[in-house]
């Protein structure tokens, strides 16, 4: 029989409802009897005694905000009762040890990914199309449909095609055989990206912009790429050379760089990228994928339309997965800097040395000081379905968010855009924004992106696989098609977080063989949007 309640951490004051509860049921839980005052919705918390005005609420074991109002045991925990409180910070202040977990099931894996000459090994084999102003963005568009239409495979325009039947009054499969063509490209996938910089902001943004479409460039997902300029931008081709440079000193992946303004025509610079472009893929696809171990992986976390279960099931899930990568000797990457707000001083205790957690510290006083000069704050974090699912202040939804790094320690600290080089645990500032947040992940050099979420997100991302894992089996069963992994088997009793973290591993071996595809793979959901840190002129 599945439970009702659970404490999350012995040290915790308030109750998780596991399923719905109504109002006054006795329910016994460790030894007492609990009863909610009015029905709670599966997923939100009850106090586990009486608050007074000021009380401190614990959950994760950490303080994760204070009462405003007097709230009664078995009263559901509100908005309205309580508000963000996090705990102080002190610095590093030595460390909380690490017993790595059992990792001989995996040891001796591989998967069959594609080896760079830089000793990187990518779970893709993508030419990348990139503009480096958003004033190369129709050209981008046009060229994405040159090349998808002549290149790829028809069978997936299904909308089209319905469309089509509907116009000439034939079934879909009627019209479907005749929009049908050959893969040419059986071993390179061609994918197009546009963004909305590389001028009309500050300098400093262009220069973050180069280095995360450097990053692309140097991530091993990709094989090279075709890169359009306009001329006069803020961000020049000597910039992204500069900052490719920095990240990767002997780059030899073939890069295209077409300058429009030096070219002259449009029809010029067209003949001459599609003419060299598709040499260049040819050339790619000769590229094959080759055994590898399992160090060569790169892992991204992150978490998006979070709700109650999230910190329960699926994120401390990916906290197994990243502890096993990082006793295996694989990188793993745990970013969104706002949904670490609380839990600052437990992974300051866990960096290797007191400069990655100044680092750490200054870059997150940093993050919220921008913030609140903007009239905000990160206790304005949570969203309006974060809330309703459960997620009740910022600290509360940053104490399970961040248990998807595990409890390995952290080798390294980045900014947005620096290049993940050290194995192990390692943090990535970026902003808890679903898309911002992958885009870095993938700039940073995450070649498997592992998207926990509770109410359902289908974004995916141009050059990296995007897993999604629900939180719980309503979502999974709700939205199968954007959904790869159900973690809502710990909520119902199953499985244990442990089993499910080891199957995890296992789905991510055969995703980065190119055994399986995921679900944002399959829907071509390609999201690309750099975090913009300034203004605009």
């Amino acid at each position: 029989m599945m439970k009702k309640l659970i404490k999350v951490n012995p040290a915790d004051n308030v109750i998780v409802a596991l399923t719905d509860l109504v109002q006054n049921e006795q329910i016994v839980f460790e030894g007492t009897t609990v009863s909610p005052i009015t029905d709670v919705k599966a997923k939100h918390k009850i106090a586990e005694s009486d608050f007074a005005i000021g009380d401190e609420i614990i959950m994760y074991g950490v303080l994760v905000g204070k009462a405003v109002k007097p709230i009664k045991k078995g009263e559901v925990i509100t908005t309205e009762n309580v508000k963000h409180q996090s705990e102080k910070v002190f610095g590093k202040n030595g460390s909380l040890g690490w017993t790595p977990p059992n990792v001989d099931r995996w040891k001796d894996k591989t998967f069959n990914g594609y080896h760079r000459t830089d000793g990187q090994v990518g779970t893709k084999n993508v030419w990348l199309f990139i503009p480096l102003v958003f004033c190369e963005n129709k050209n981008i568009e046009k060229l994405k449909d040159i090349f998808e239409n002549e290149l790829l495979p028809k069978k997936d325009v299904s909308y089209k095609n319905l469309l089509r039947s509907l116009i000439e009054d034939k079934s879909v499969e009627e019209v479907a055989s005749k929009n049908t063509n050959e893969n040419l490209l059986d071993n390179v996938e061609v994918k197009f990206i546009n963004h909305q910089g590389g001028c009309g902001g500050i300098r400093q943004d262009s220069e973050l912009l180069a280095k995360l479409l450097a990053g692309y460039v140097n991530n091993p997902n990709v094989a090279g790429a075709t890169i359009l300029s306009l001329g006069c931008q803020n961000l020049q081709v000597s910039i992204f050379k500069e900052a490719l440079k920095a990240i990767s000193p002997n780059c030899d992946k073939e890069i295209l760089i077409y300058e429009q303004q030096q070219i002259g025509t449009t029809d010029e610079m067209f003949q001459m990228v599609i003419k060299d472009s598709y040499e260049a893929i040819k050339r790619a696809n000769k590229i094959e994928r080759k055994p590898a171990p399992l160090t060569k992986l790169s892992i991204g976390l992150e978490c998006g339309g979070s709700d109650g279960f999230s910190g329960i099931s699926a994120n401390p899930a990916l906290g197994v997965v990243s502890d096993i990568f990082a006793a295996l000797g694989a990188k793993s990457i745990l970013a969104e800097f706002p949904e670490l707000c609380g839990v600052e001083q437990e992974l300051m205790n866990r960096c290797v040395d007191e400069e990655k957690a100044d680092k750490f510290l200054s870059l997150m006083k940093a993050f919220e000081k921008s913030v609140v000069d903007a009239g905000s704050g990160f206790d304005m974090n949570p969203s309006p379905g974060n809330i309703k699912d459960g997620l009740i202040t910022d600290a509360m939804k940053s104490a399970g968010a961040s248990k998807k790094g595990g409890t390995a320690p952290i080798v390294d600290v980045l900014d947005y855009g620096e290049y993940i080089s050290k194995p192990g645990l390692n943090l990535l500032n970026t902003p808890g924004n679903d898309a911002e947040c992958t885009t870095g992940l993938v700039g940073s050099g995450a070649t498997v992106v592992l998207f926990t979420t509770g109410l359902g997100n289908p974004m995916g991302n141009p050059v990296a696989p995007v897993v999604k894992i629900a939180s719980n089996t309503a979502l999974t069963n709700r939205m199968s098609d954007i959904i790869d992994f159900n973690a809502g088997t710990v909520i119902t009793g199953e499985r244990t977080i442990t089993e499910v973290g080891a199957e995890i591993v296992d789905y991510i071996i055969e995703l980065a063989s190119g055994n399986v595809e995921t679900k944002a793979d399959q829907l071509k959901q390609d999201v690309f949007i750099p975090w913009k840190r300034g203004v605009s002129l």
